[in-house]
């Protein structure tokens, strides 16, 4: 009896490897294609007859997408970078701010100011989206890092995890600082941040990848040649009227490649940052 429970007890396991090696293969086709098709000729690309990998690989097609006049590449992912760092880190100190100002400062109001929070993430984004732009024209901010980046700082969505992380946070460590003469401000910088750093990379990293990502806002201010994203430049082989396929491809891959990069450097803290914030209580 006990035999045929560990001969089921392995079976189950074997076959749960081989689910999990099928989904692995399923999810990484999309890469594949990136790369193979990136590295083959147009001929081999839209042929019937295909092949695994091209006869030759052409790593030409690479220095191309740089060298193409009319895709400033290596500007957009210049400009895609700078503006995801810039609003992964407004995010995350604004958000945490008030996520913890929210879970530990007494104030009478707090749940009505959290719960006005919550309700602007029920306003769908094409209700704002005139207005944004209506106010960062005025600025003048069009096609300036100020319009790409200050509008989209503040995360509702991050502001509740913070303030669901705080909420649990050792009220014991907060209470020492405090004994030690520490306000709501430093015990903030000293105390609770060193010991959040999960939650950090967590909301940092979705961050990161949605303003990597982000298409409309950046199409729409990001007017001129010299202010288009990865995501901007990748768009203009949709409206050309010769589409290169391999070059399209390779662009493709090389604007996913930071992501897969940050991705595993961090993928770690996303779950335990989740984990910890409380979201399921």
């Amino acid at each position: 009896m006990h035999d045929a429970h560990d001969a089921l007890a392995r079976a189950g396991r074997a076959i749960r490897v081989v689910v999990l090696i099928a989904l692995a293969l399923l999810f990484l086709v999309p890469f594949y294609l990136l790369v193979r098709n990136g590295l083959a000729t147009e001929r081999e690309i839209t042929s019937p007859d295909w092949t695994f990998f091209p006869h030759e690989l052409r790593w030409s097609h690479l220095a191309e997408v740089f060298q193409d006049p009319g895709l400033p590449m290596g500007r957009a992912l210049f400009n895609s970078a700078v503006i995801a760092v810039s609003t992964t880190v407004g995010t995350v100190v604004l958000a945490s701010l008030a996520g913890y100002g929210l879970a530990r400062i007494p104030y009478r109001h707090a749940n009505v100011v959290f719960y006005a929070i919550l309700g602007t993430l029920m306003v769908p984004a094409a209700v704002t989206f005139v207005p944004s732009f209506v106010l960062v024209s005025s600025l003048g901010w069009i096609s300036t890092l100020r319009g790409l980046v200050i509008p989209t700082l503040f995360s509702a969505f991050a502001c509740f995890i913070f303030r669901q992380y705080f909420l649990g946070f050792p009220q014991e460590l907060e209470d020492a600082a405090r004994v030690d003469g520490l306000g709501y401000w430093r015990t903030y910088w000293r105390i609770v941040v060193p010991n959040a750093r999960p939650v950090f990379a967590a909301v940092g990293t979705i961050v990161f990848i949605g303003a990597w990502n982000a298409f409309l806002w950046p199409l729409v201010i990001g007017q001129d040649q010299e202010a288009w994203t990865v995501q901007v430049a990748l768009s203009t082989f949709t409206t050309a009227q010769n589409l290169n396929l391999h070059e399209l491809f390779v662009a493709a891959a090389v604007s996913i490649a930071p992501l897969i990069v940050v991705f595993l450097l961090l993928q770690r803290y996303i779950v335990a940052g989740v984990e910890r914030s409380g979201i399921d209580d």
